[in-house]
């Protein structure tokens, strides 16, 4: 029996509702587990941080270091605990919002369809962690280490506020969530016909540079080092999607 325009509408209300009150349930749990959560949210800026003893163990000693964060607003702390709370209940029901989304649109889609649809959704999903993972462990301490010690004058002292923080830590975890997604992007433009594999090879010199120069305003440090660990995922995700392109799109 085929359904009508507001018996879809009525679906994807209860679609949305579910989805609702699944990162209300996860927001609340994340609330309730502050210590942890901010713990997780705190330790890049810690000199013990993990990544900082991986470098020590391979040579590279970037000295001890201590920032502390302030707060300027009365209401901000306890704001910001709702408010990344929520962020953070919207990260756990994300596989059950895909879901659930896709599973409204899945009866629409022929078998093939469906089939594509769930190999991009999940590359998509897990990619977007994986740039959410190296931001948090690799570019996101980095940039706050050179940025919050970098002083112009002996007589300017740092004082980092929680606002900023949290928004540098926030913009630079989606932006690099959003960039693991250039092998689905490709992949989706090579589908269409827009671009090959010989094409991105042909322009592999110039992606380099782009690549180089995108690294260098997300992290912007003076060393090489940290140019280096963070243009290198990205060029590897180019030639991910190369190399997607040639077994998939042109395969077929």
């Amino acid at each position: 029996m085929a359904q009508t325009f507001w018996d879809h509408l009525d679906i994807l209300r209860t679609v949305i509702v579910r989805i609702a009150v699944a990162i209300l349930v996860c927001g609340i749990v994340a609330f309730c587990l502050k210590d942890s959560l901010f713990g997780l949210i705190f330790a890049p800026k810690s000199s013990d941080f993990i990544t900082y003893r991986l470098l020590q163990r391979i040579g590279i000693d970037l000295g001890a270091y201590d920032i502390s964060l302030i707060n300027t607003s009365l209401t901000r702390q306890f704001m910001t605990h709702i408010e990344v709370s929520l962020y953070a209940g919207v990260l756990c029901a994300s596989p059950y919002i895909l879901y659930s989304l896709f599973g409204f649109v899945a009866p629409a889609l022929y078998q093939q369809e469906r089939r594509v649809a769930i190999r991009a959704l999940t590359s998509s999903f897990v990619l977007f962690w994986a740039g959410v993972l190296v931001s948090y462990f690799l570019i996101f301490p980095l940039t706050f280490r050179f940025l919050a010690t970098y002083e112009v004058s002996a007589v300017v002292s740092n004082m980092i506020a929680l606002d900023s923080y949290l928004g540098t830590l926030t913009s630079l975890t989606l932006l690099m969530g959003l960039m693991f997604e250039l092998p689905v992007l490709c992949w989706i433009l090579a589908s269409m016909g827009i671009i090959d594999s010989r094409l991105m090879c042909q322009y592999r010199r110039h992606a380099i540079v782009a690549i180089l120069i995108t690294a260098a305003v997300i992290t912007p440090s003076g060393d090489a080092i940290t140019l280096f660990v963070v243009a290198l995922p990205i060029y590897l995700l180019y030639e991910l999607s190369i190399g997607v392109i040639r077994s998939t799109v042109h395969r077929a």
